[in-house]
């Protein structure tokens, strides 16, 4: 759960009006060439819905989010899938200023977001290729994606070499100052390998480069500073707009390893994750699941999550001592500017740019009624909390009850 909290957008996809089969459907035939929809084509088409609550410790932040995905396999080598979200935030987040003062800690927030998504697959020989398309709006935020990946089949199927890109054309709304672009380009690759008909290994290297307006219009950072009208040294705090850096290079590795045990009739899923960027940001991520039979038709899963994260180079938590290029007669340390450009000195005050830790613990539930249909159901408990000296104030880091519960319906 730590990527919800790495940007105030990344968070859970809401109300839309369920899409009839047909539609999708339609598309499909004018995006594969020869395609022709008629009663004679047989159609496997899967549905999901899901809904998910997160509600922050002493109502600060509740957030609540509808999903419907999609998927047509229209034979064994062509595949259309889509989602559709909406989600709703409401609530309180905190300003980046510190507790304590007359300047406010927490901030109330609302928005909506809504977004669709829409992939096909074709299978050429021994590879998959798939082309990805999406777009995300919200009042102050407008995304358009792409994304274009091959899964190459070997060995007999029991390797896959897996690898892509993915680029984010995005507009952010910034108050008082207008639109800003930012772009983010990432290159993946991967491989998946089969030891034996109940053990399974994969390991995914993602280089990642963001570029434009990284800042999150809505954190601030304060500074003490005195008022000197006719030699009176009045003190006050001012509060300032913060300024990262305007790119960021992030690589992400990651392992995975998955092993059923027949005795057990259960399966173990461990996940480990580095994660490293030019901010100075430095992450690993532990998670474990086990997936339990109970039965013919039932399914448990207890899972945990560990995170860990360092600070980023340029996190402070005030802007005192911070000095700037351009020094005023009444402040030597300068002032800061008023529209941030990624130049130097950087400065953020946002927590999600703290050292910190997070743990995840929770409990899923699956009920396969037949062929056709089945529910599931969800709980987790998220835990954030600062670690060391470079981390924000206490009240900063959320804890959180996340519930979740869906549908699937198979044809």
């Amino acid at each position: 759960m730590e990527a919800i909290h790495s940007h105030r957008r990344t968070r859970f996809p809401l109300p839309f009006p369920f899409v009839k089969s047909r539609q999708p459907i339609a598309l499909a035939t004018l995006l594969i060439p020869g395609f022709q929809a008629d009663a004679e084509i047989e159609v496997t088409q899967s549905y999901d819905y899901s809904y998910q609550l997160y509600q922050e410790d002493d109502d600060r932040m509740r957030i609540e989010a509808h999903y419907i995905r999609g998927q047509f396999d229209f034979n064994e080598a062509t595949t259309f899938r889509f989602q559709w979200l909406n989600d709703a935030i409401s609530g309180a987040s905190p300003t980046g200023l510190l507790p304590g003062t007359y300047q406010p800690f927490y901030a109330n927030v609302e928005d909506v977001r809504t977004g669709i998504l829409g992939a096909l697959a074709h299978k050429f020989g021994d590879h998959r290729v798939e082309l990805e398309v999406s777009r995300s709006e919200e009042d102050d935020y407008l995304s358009y994606g792409f994304a274009l990946s091959d899964a190459w089949e070997l060995n007999q199927k029991n390797t896959v070499i897996s690898y892509g890109l993915n680029y984010l054309d995005d507009t952010v709304s910034v108050p008082a100052l207008g639109d800003r672009k930012k772009n983010t380009y990432d290159l993946f690759a991967g491989v998946t390998q089969i030891i034996d008909k109940n053990t399974l290994v994969t390991a995914n290297l993602t280089l990642g480069f963001s570029e434009g307006y990284l800042n999150d219009p809505y954190k601030l950072i304060q500074r003490n500073e005195l008022l000197d009208p006719g030699g009176l040294n009045v003190p006050l705090i001012n509060v300032y707009r913060e300024n990262r850096p305007d790119s960021r290079f992030r690589q992400v590795l990651q392992f995975e390893g998955k092993r059923y045990f027949e005795d057990a009739k259960g399966a173990l899923d461990a996940v480990l994750r580095f994660s490293h960027d030019d901010y100075g940001v430095f992450s690993q991520t532990l998670q474990i699941e086990w997936r339990q039979e109970v039965g013919e038709h039932f399914e448990v899963t207890p899972f945990a999550r560990y995170y860990h994260q360092s600070a980023a180079d340029f996190f402070m938590n005030t802007l005192n001592g911070v000095r700037f290029p351009t020094p005023s007669p009444d402040d030597p340390r300068g002032a800061p500017p008023v529209d941030p450009n990624g130049n130097g000195p950087n400065y953020s005050s946002d927590y999600r740019l703290s050292s910190l830790d997070a743990i995840s613990l929770g409990l899923r539930l699956r009920y396969q009624f037949n062929d056709h249909f089945a529910v599931n159901a969800a709980y987790e408990r998220y835990m954030m909390s600062g670690s060391g000296s470079d981390s924000a104030p206490d009240l900063a880091y959320p804890s959180a009850n996340i519930w979740t519960v869906g549908l699937n319906f198979d044809f």
